[in-house]
């Protein structure tokens, strides 16, 4: 299972809702402080306490859905395995172990197999994209340096 696969951008419709949901729950958030809310689901007449904080991220999931940006929940503590690793890497299995094996990313050993948290493999994609912007604009500032585009 890839899960780059499972992520899926919202579809103009559920972006239109995630807009209106948005303004309406941002409203809401500013009269609430903490504490759990309790809501109604409307169409089963069920009512739900939700804590303060689980409706902050509410807001923030229907925020960046509104903007048609793909969305995924993981808990932190979430261990993932080198296959999945690689997949959100996009790099193969046998470059991400070496990966662990350098040191690079953090790993622990459960028996003979190798865990790692999904919040390092994130902080290792985010440091690899901004080593990379580095290296682009080096490039761009050594091209300039020595002449190489119009003025």
């Amino acid at each position: 299972m890839n899960i780059m696969k499972e992520i899926q951008r919202p579809t103009k419709s559920e972006q239109k809702t995630a807009n209106a949901s948005y303004v309406t729950l941002a409203n809401a958030l500013t009269q609430i402080h903490a504490g759990d809310t309790e809501i109604e689901i409307e169409e089963t007449n069920d009512r739900i306490k939700i804590p303060y904080r689980a409706l902050k991220l509410l807001g923030d999931v229907l925020k960046a859905m509104g903007e048609g940006k793909p969305i995924s929940i993981v808990p932190l503590a979430t261990e993932v395995t080198t296959q999945k690793a690689a997949e959100i890497l996009g790099c193969s299995r046998p470059h991400l172990v070496r990966l662990l094996e350098e040191g690079q990313i953090e790993y622990v050993k459960v028996g003979k197999h190798r865990r790692i948290k999904f919040e390092d493999v994130i902080k290792y994609k985010e440091y690899k994209r901004q080593e990379q912007k580095q290296h682009l604009i080096d490039m761009m500032n050594a091209d300039e340096d020595l002449g190489l585009y119009d003025s």
